[in-house]
């Protein structure tokens, strides 16, 4: 019986996966038409699964040469001589499998060039345009993995010469189509080959074209993979409202696709709203690829995790520029799109991954993460979280220990730390996201479920009675949005003649529990 994979190249035979036959003919489109290009996307985006459907629709009109770059070593990239050994290698050990359907004239070709006494790119040119004309069809060499050539100067080297090749193939011919796949762009590699500001942007590799086709994973896609499996299990799934649960979380990607699935699946947890929230709860607390890439990634690029930390904490407008390092490079790993003109997290998953991060780190040293852990306790009242509580308690400690602070700090941090208050008082059992679309300078709403039940708090900074008088209908109106009757409003006031504490109002015939600090 077919599994759930996140591990790896993705079969349709064995695997439940969505269909991506809409993708792969929009890419093989773009190989009729000769194109040169880089399919970039975040880990375990579904670009290996691609490349394997693209081959095998490709070959029946096309000779194809599919090669990864995974597993190779300093020493094939020392000199011209060892990276076009190790190329012509890659490309014979395609050929020899009989179910490419690579013809005996280029298996030869190849054989012989392997024998070379010595190779060079004069040499090795002459052996690319050997096998194209050799060959009975267009040639398309697809590689994967491009990332483990990008401290490499000979492969950039080999990318100029294929783009040269390109350039004159009116006159003589070249491969018809050569497509790499990776996390970086071409930019990116040789961003980190040289340093110097002037040579950063001087890619060999101009002559691609861009990659458009969208493969993030549909929620009909979603919902036809699940019908296989209620099908084959004999289990009755609301099939449309797991797909858009699935596809409202993660937006499509992939990984966090298959991975709440395989989860559910494996830990025999219910098909439906409770079991999906649980098995994202198990997501977000388990060490998997994507997680510690993440983790991996922040590390590495410290401009890029303080660009996330304000948008997240302090809900800054950051336009939408590709030419800005930090966001090109959280573009690449999948991290961020473009909304409207501005950065915004690319799903809800991920947002709250970062959240988790960034908690993780100042908790250390954030004593209201560690009131939260000793007060949980006294929350749970009759099964539910008594959120009221919560924002008491809050109160209490947030004026005790912040209260000599400076107002601008604490303008800029106020969310932050109502998370850290938050987090050990759900962790484990609830869930929390934030409403990206509500989220600006001054307001953040924040949705917490918790055992079935679901906590809308919206976090604001005082402006005045008039504002905070619009925030309330504002909160009542998404209230009316949510199909809730009752929400928090939390609001952080600078004003030195404030009176702190908690009120209940009504507003639109909504229960609002307004908390002032």
């Amino acid at each position: 019986m077919k599994k759930f994979n996140t591990a790896g190249t993705c079969f349709p035979d064995i695997h439940y996966m969505a269909d991506i036959t809409d993708k792969v003919q929009k890419t093989a489109k773009m190989v009729e038409e000769g194109s040169y290009f880089c399919i970039n996307r975040g880990r375990q985006y579904g670009k290996t699964t691609l490349l394997y459907g693209l081959k095998q629709y490709l070959q029946s009109e096309y000779m194809v040469f599919s090669i990864t770059f995974e597993g190779l070593s300093d020493e094939d990239f020392e000199n011209a001589d060892a990276f076009y050994r190790t190329f012509f290698s890659c490309m014979k050990g395609v050929a020899r499998n009989p179910k490419n359907n690579i013809t005996k004239p280029v298996l030869e070709i190849l054989g012989n060039a392997i024998k070379q006494e010595k190779l060079d790119a004069r040499i090795s040119k002459d052996i690319i345009y050997d096998i194209c004309y050799g060959a009975d069809k267009p040639i398309v060499i697809i590689i994967d993995e491009v990332d483990q050539a990008g401290n490499y100067e000979m492969f950039v080297k080999f990318l100029g010469m294929l783009r040269a090749m390109y350039l004159q193939r009116q006159d003589s011919k070249a491969f018809h189509s050569v497509i790499l796949a990776g996390v970086y762009d071409i930019k990116n590699l040789k961003l980190k080959l040289r340093s110097e500001s002037e040579h950063q942007y001087n890619s060999p590799w101009n002559i691609a074209v861009n990659y458009d086709v969208d493969m993030s994973l549909s929620s009909k896609g979603i919902a036809g993979m699940l019908t296989e499996y209620m099908d084959d299990h004999h289990v009755e799934i609301d099939v449309n409202f797991m797909a858009d649960l699935l596809r409202e979380y993660t937006a499509g990607y992939p990984f966090l696709v298959s991975r709440l699935c395989q989860i559910i699946d494996e830990k025999n947890i219910t098909w439906d709203k409770e079991g999906f929230l649980q098995a994202v709860n198990i997501l977000l607390n388990e060490h998997n690829t994507i997680v510690d890439d993440i983790a991996k990634k922040l590390e590495a690029f410290p401009m890029l995790k303080e660009m996330l930390k304000e948008i997240l904490y302090s809900g800054k407008k950051q336009s939408y520029n590709i030419i800005v390092k930090e966001i090109d490079l959280a573009y690449r790993f999948g991290y961020i799109y473009n909304n409207d003109g501005y950065v915004a997290v690319t799903n809800r998953i991920f947002e709250t991954l970062l959240y988790n991060f960034f908690i993780a780190e100042d908790s250390l040293r954030e004593v209201l993460h560690t009131e939260g852990s000793i007060d949980k306790k006294s929350f749970i009242k009759n099964g539910s979280l008594d959120m009221r509580h919560v924002l008491e308690r809050f109160v209490v400690h947030y004026n005790e220990i912040y209260s000599s602070k400076d107002a601008k700090f604490l303008e800029n941090t106020g969310r932050k730390l109502f998370l850290l208050y938050l987090r050990p008082i759900i962790n484990g059992v609830g869930h929390y996201y934030i409403e990206a679309q509500t989220r600006d300078e001054t307001r953040t709403d924040i949705i917490v479920d918790y055992l079935g039940k679901r906590y809308i708090i919206e976090l604001k900074i005082w402006h005045g009675r008039a504002y905070n008088e619009a925030g309330r209908q504002q909160l009542a109106e998404y209230l009316e949005l949510m199909g809730e009757d009752e929400g928090y409003l939390l609001s952080f006031s600078f004003n030195k003649n404030k009176t702190v504490g908690v009120k209940e109002e009504n507003c639109l015939g909504k229960k609002i529990v307004e908390v002032l600090v």
